[in-house]
């Protein structure tokens, strides 16, 4: 491992905050950090800077949108510090962080897909102007009363009590997340997966504005995973250079 700091001519501070868009006290942090090799200083002790390190840039600035920040700039620290297996291990587990997203938007979209009454269930017994109470929710979902109470407890369900009786009452809403996290128990998520999922269909105002914001979702795992292709032609391009 070395570094070929004589590679290609002198650029100074302001060349390469200029090439890419930055200034040069972001140039100097990066480097400071890591980011870019040690510059070569002249006899005045001005930074002077070369091909390398601007290819070492546009490496960084590539990773970021793919793997953010934090893990970009520990990329290509562990690449200037001759650590390229740890590096690969990092962009490994971007990848896999990519996937179990992708995973989980998966199921999201399955169980929506899937949200239609259970076969032999008596749709009166989910969909009551009054709301329904554990009983005939239990039954129509083909679970325990028991589990019901267990989601709830789990902040998945959120049933009002009748006044008069103390029983839970479970409305449209109730319902309608009993359902979705009834899909996603089958589906082998954990209960503390479920919950953040359940609060953004509320947050959303329920399923049909959730869809949007699910298609939204898709189209930036797609970015992301084209990011992390970009930024890995950089990061190869970088280290033919940088190994010698």
């Amino acid at each position: 491992m070395g570094q070929n700091l004589q590679t290609g001519g002198r650029l100074r501070p302001v060349d390469l905050a200029r090439g890419h868009g930055l200034s040069t006290q972001a140039v100097r942090n990066y480097e400071e950090a890591g980011i870019l090799p040690a510059a070569a200083r002249t006899p005045h002790g001005y930074r002077t800077y070369t091909s390398l390190h601007a290819r070492a840039l546009r490496a960084f600035l590539a990773l970021v949108p793919g793997h953010g920040h934090q893990t970009a700039a520990s990329i290509m620290r562990a690449v200037n510090e001759g650590r390229v297996d740890e590096a690969l291990h990092l962009i490994d587990e971007s990848h896999v962080q990519l996937l179990d997203d992708r995973r989980t938007l998966q199921a999201v979209e399955s169980a929506l897909r899937d949200l239609e009454p259970e076969s032999g269930a008596d749709p009166a017994a989910v969909s009551a102007p009054g709301g329904t109470f554990i009983g005939p929710l239990a039954e129509a979902l083909g679970i325990r009363p028991a589990t019901l109470r267990k989601w709830e407890r789990a902040g998945l369900v959120r049933p009002r009590r009748d006044p008069q009786t103390g029983y839970r009452v479970y409305d449209e809403a109730d319902v309608r997340d009993a359902r979705l996290a009834h899909q996603l128990r089958r589906g082998g998520y954990l209960l503390e997966h479920i919950a953040p999922l359940i609060a953004q269909v509320r947050a959303a105002g329920g399923l049909e504005p959730l869809e949007a914001a699910l298609s939204d979702w898709h189209d930036r795992l797609s970015a992301r995973g084209r990011a992390m292709l970009t930024g890995a032609v950089e990061l190869e391009a970088y280290l033919r250079e940088y190994v010698t």
